[in-house]
């Protein structure tokens, strides 16, 4: 019997994990920290006496709580934090819980009496990598963090990801999840829902494929490279969707058919939102087990089938109607709706999801502005050394090739080879110095910590940085010079100094 920390099993994966654990009650009891609300009181009341199930009431940015819940534990399943689009209102919060709940995850694991026998799986985001629109839609990771303008909730991902990765424990491994289909998904009605390019790409992960691979982390056959790597999540090659093509097989569950009734194409952004095609998530299925490949428009079926049913009786109102009151609602009014930046002329987000008042004038209609799906050939990234050499001959060499191809340098005399987990002395080239492992700079696409990514002058670093300008330029012109971070730095200056 193993004994296995979740976090977040009060959201939407947490939970699921939290369920699927419940179907292997022979292998593993789990210990749970719940916020003590009501709501949570409600969720797990049928588990609180359950000799298998653990319920710390608590809050991750208590090490206390978090040490509670992480000794005698075997496996801490890091998948709580807060998300969109609370993080979207709540910027400064969410850097400091996200941050906070990392740095005592590995502080708890550390001061146990053995922490090589604690493995850590944390949960990432595809936000990480941001705006991969077409033709740069293929991605893996290594590529480059780019991390969206005003994308606060991948900040913290970002920089919790690098807390794990620079520990210095035996076992962890870093898993970015991609957008989850999960039957409440068809309840959220947000001004952030026009905030995705409609030609823009996402490779989906159902919410029950993911609830596998976290059990199946828990068991004695995961191979020991898995440890301390990083990993794209994705249900595979049948979902691998444009956005529009996902509205249209959300919206046909509700019966709706065609997305062009119910809304206009200029309401949705042109680029700074994340998502890609990956190239490498059959790796982790390869080594994990946990897809059941469903059909996609099966799936989608299914869910369907599980919203309460007057969700479906939307689909008698016309649908001009429902566009032109609910859906033209959520565009105009809200600070976040993409219209009320139209009609305020607010220059940084046109600028930032538009690029120009222009560009959005010219979207048109949808006759104008037609959905394209984009090309299925995979088209990797350089990474700026030797990819066809195994790790255990990566040496010194092989790390100023790296370092030059990110505009810097590596600054260390010395290498181990074959050792990407001792940190090296890197220089930018910005001229900042900083240590950091060849693991995160290679495998996980990291870079100097003190450019992250304040301001996003991502403009400039694509002139100095010849990695980073591979997810740049394709999207951007070269000449648009912006600088963006000022808005915030008025609103949250001390976010200046995180």
């Amino acid at each position: 019997m193993k004994t296995v920390f979740i976090t977040g099993a009060s959201g939407t994966m947490g939970h699921a994990t939290f369920l699927e654990f419940r179907k292997h009650r022979d292998k593993f009891s789990v210990v749970l920290l719940l916020r003590d609300s009501m709501k949570n009181r409600k969720l797990f009341a049928d588990y609180i006496n359950d000799p298998l199930v653990r319920i710390v009431w608590g809050d991750l940015t208590n090490y206390a709580d978090v040490y509670k819940c992480v000794t005698g534990s075997d496996y801490v399943l890091h998948i709580g934090g807060m998300v969109s689009p609370a993080a979207d209102y709540y910027p400064k919060k969410t850097i400091a819980t996200n941050t906070a709940a990392a740095d005592n995850i590995v502080s708890a694991v550390k001061a146990q009496d053995d922490p090589d026998a604690i493995k850590v799986v944390y949960i990432g985001t595809v936000a990480e990598t941001g705006d991969r629109n077409p033709p740069i839609h293929w991605g893996r990771t290594g590529d480059p963090i780019k991390i969206s303008i005003y994308d606060h909730y991948a900040i913290s991902k970002v920089k919790a990801e690098r807390i794990f990765a620079e520990s210095g424990l035996r076992y962890w491994a870093s898993l970015r999840q991609s957008g989850i289909l999960y039957p409440e998904i068809l309840k959220n009605f947000d001004p952030i829902m026009f905030h995705v390019p409609i030609n823009g790409v996402l490779e989906w992960a159902t919410v029950e494929d993911s609830a596998r691979l976290m059990v199946n982390c828990c068991c004695d056959w995961v191979p020991e490279e898995f440890w301390r790597g990083f990993y794209n999540i994705g249900s595979g090659r049948e979902y691998r969707l444009t956005n529009y093509e996902f509205e249209e097989l959300l919206l046909g569950t509700l019966g709706m058919k065609d997305p062009k009734k119910l809304f206009r194409a200029d309401w949705f952004i042109l680029r700074n939102f994340h998502g890609q095609w990956y190239s490498d998530s059959d790796k982790l299925e390869d080594m994990l087990h946990f897809r059941l490949n469903t059909p996609v428009k099966d799936y989608f079926r299914h869910l369907g089938n599980l919203v309460p049913q007057y969700y479906k009786l939307a689909v008698l109102a016309p649908l001009r109607t429902l566009r032109e009151t609910v859906m033209k609602n959520l565009a105009n009014t809200h600070e976040y709706g993409t219209m009320n930046w139209i009609s305020t002329g607010n220059r940084d987000r046109i600028s930032a999801y538009y690029g120009t008042r222009e560009n959005w004038q010219n979207i048109g209609n949808w006759k104008k502005s037609p959905p394209v799906r984009p090309s299925e050939e995979q088209k990797l990234l350089d990474h700026g050394y030797d990819e066809s050499k195994p790790d255990s001959e990566l040496d010194l060499e092989d790390m100023k090739k790296a370092a030059a191809f990110r505009g810097g340098e590596c600054v260390s005399k010395s290498m181990v080879k074959g050792d990407l987990f001792t940190p090296l002395k890197w220089r930018s080239a910005r001229g900042n110095e900083f240590e950091m492992t060849p693991n995160l700079v290679l495998k996980g696409g990291h870079w100097c910590p003190e450019e992250l990514p304040w301001p996003w002058d991502y403009d400039t670093e694509a002139r100095i940085n010849p990695f980073f300008a591979q997810v740049w330029y394709p999207l951007h012109d070269k000449d648009e010079n912006n600088v963006y971070g000022e808005e915030i730095f008025a609103s949250y200056p001390e976010y200046k100094d995180q």
